[in-house]
């Protein structure tokens, strides 16, 4: 387990409204029960804009069965109920995501502002980040120097390799070096030797080895987890169809790690 006091506060960097409770919701729940302090922030939570700006963001309205103009407000909701269920605190960034974030912009403008969409297209959104991004890369750092220095920051390693968590992966280690990376579910399920890729990439990029660390998470923490994780009526029919699918791939996934692992460079 890690050195960090148990008193220092722990911050659950979350790129969407869904990643830190789909993938450590049971660290999540044992480190409150401990008495320790969670936050899970999220970072790219802004209000979309009033029309799609492309096919890809309105086919992503259509897929989680939202109205035009509650996209984000009803996936605000949902975590701050997620949260609630896991005992944690919700904390939004109001960072643009990936497809509506324009050239030019730094993800904090508002979400009207002119320029050429950066991620138009499905498979733009698991390539490579933008040169473009690295304005809202340095927001991002920015904004994470507003946690206290003894807190522990936990991020998404980037598998499945989406902009976004790539994104938030670098401005993270960025600002803190030493913090930790979690594995994202479900893409850990979805795509063959995920993990062993963003590993690779990871060596790549920072130049470290990394070594595992696992939680245990027994059946109660695992329930607590998919009590979270429904939470997000609108994310759930979407990616697992059926509350069946999602704990049958749930307990696959603990089963195969033997808890929730994370990563730490040695």
């Amino acid at each position: 387990m890690s050195s960090t006091s148990s008193a220092a506060p722990l911050v659950v960097l979350s790129p969407h409204l869904d990643d830190a409770v789909l993938s450590c919701g049971g660290r999540i729940a044992h480190a409150v029960e401990q008495g320790r302090r969670v936050i899970v922030a999220t970072v790219f939570t802004r209000d979309e804009p009033a029309e799609p700006p492309s096919a890809l963001a309105a086919d992503l309205r259509r897929w989680w069965n939202l109205p035009p103009g509650e996209v984000m407000s009803r996936r605000r909701a949902e975590d701050v109920e997620a949260c609630r269920r896991l005992g944690a605190e919700s904390l939004h960034l109001d960072l643009a995501e990936a497809p509506y974030r324009t050239d030019g912009t730094d993800g904090t403008d508002g979400p009207d502002a002119a320029g050429a969409i950066l991620y138009p297209t499905l498979g733009s959104l698991y390539g490579e980040l933008a040169p473009a991004d690295a304005a809202a890369e340095s927001e991002l750092v920015r904004a994470l120097a507003r946690f206290e220095p003894e807190a522990e920051l936990l991020g998404p390693l980037g598998v499945g390799h989406h902009v976004d968590h790539q994104l938030v992966r670098r401005a993270l280690l960025a600002a803190r070096p030493g913090a930790a990376l979690y594995e994202e579910f479900p893409y850990t399920e979805w795509k063959w030797f995920a993990v062993a890729r963003a590993l690779r990439a990871l060596g790549a990029d920072g130049g470290s080895r990394w070594e595992e660390e696992t939680v245990p998470i027994d059946s109660r923490l695992l329930d607590r987890r998919r009590e979270a994780i429904a939470a997000y009526a609108s994310q759930v029919p979407a990616m697992f169809r059926t509350d069946a699918r999602l704990a049958k791939q749930l307990r696959r996934a603990v089963r195969r790690a033997g808890g929730e692992r994370i990563w730490r460079r040695r």
